[in-house]
């Protein structure tokens, strides 16, 4: 009996040591299956993140090439309307101030320039009409209101210089163009082809400028 009880006994402790043994072996089976799970899902994870960061990159080029393009556009406008294009006048030697010739050449300069400010407006308009919208992403978004800011000040400068050069123009017909303002002394035709619109010659103008300045560095000065 007692030999019974031993071979029973044993049995039992070989019966739990190989379900022992089987359950050690799970238990890594499933800690090895947990542990390749988690590496997998940490791959998908970096890559996707990777993928997002590339997508995210080549949007802000795109977004920055276009800042640069919108800005190169701009600053071509901006150079555009602070002088028209034309062939510098030859003025002879008998030849009078504000000559038939030279009212026609001012004339010609301011009419055209005039009219290409007048399409540009128009372009901007047509452009900003063309381009709202509301974009979700908020990179497009500020990357719009930037241009937009940009081009409502090249606008504006425009609406200025408009305005100065039809009053030249009537100045042409007034027959009073080319003399200056304050002094009634001759602006020249120098001047007045590096700005068609001055209305004060080279030395009132400078008076003005000195008036200026002294004035700016008073109120700073009170501050």
């Amino acid at each position: 009996m007692a030999a019974k009880k031993k071979n029973t006994s044993k049995k039992k402790v070989a019966k739990k040591k190989v379900i022992s043994k089987k359950k050690v072996a799970k238990k890594k089976v499933i800690s090895k299956k947990k542990v390749a799970k988690k590496k997998v899902t940490s791959k998908k994870k970096v890559a996707k993140k990777k993928v997002t960061s590339k997508k995210k990159a080549a949007k802000k080029k795109v977004t920055s090439k276009k800042k640069v393009a919108s800005k190169k556009r701009i600053m071509k406008r901006r150079s555009s309307i602070e002088k028209p294009d034309f062939k510098p006048y030859e003025r002879k030697h008998s030849e009078a101030y504000m000559s038939k010739k030279q009212i026609s050449h001012f004339r010609e300069i301011l009419t055209k320039w005039k009219s290409d400010l007048q399409y540009e407006v128009n372009r901007t308009i047509s452009h900003m009409q063309e381009d709202a919208g509301n974009f979700p992403d908020p990179i497009d978004r500020a990357s719009q209101e930037e241009e937009f800011g940009l081009e409502l000040r090249t606008r504006d400068r425009e609406r200025k210089l408009l305005r100065k050069i039809s009053e030249a123009i009537q100045r042409i017909d007034d027959g009073t163009y080319g003399y200056c303002e304050e002094t009634g002394d001759e602006i020249g035709i120098k001047r007045l082809e590096a700005r068609p619109v001055a209305t004060l010659c080279l030395e009132a103008q400078e008076r003005h400028e000195l008036k200026e300045k002294q004035f700016r560095d008073t109120i700073h000065s009170d501050r």
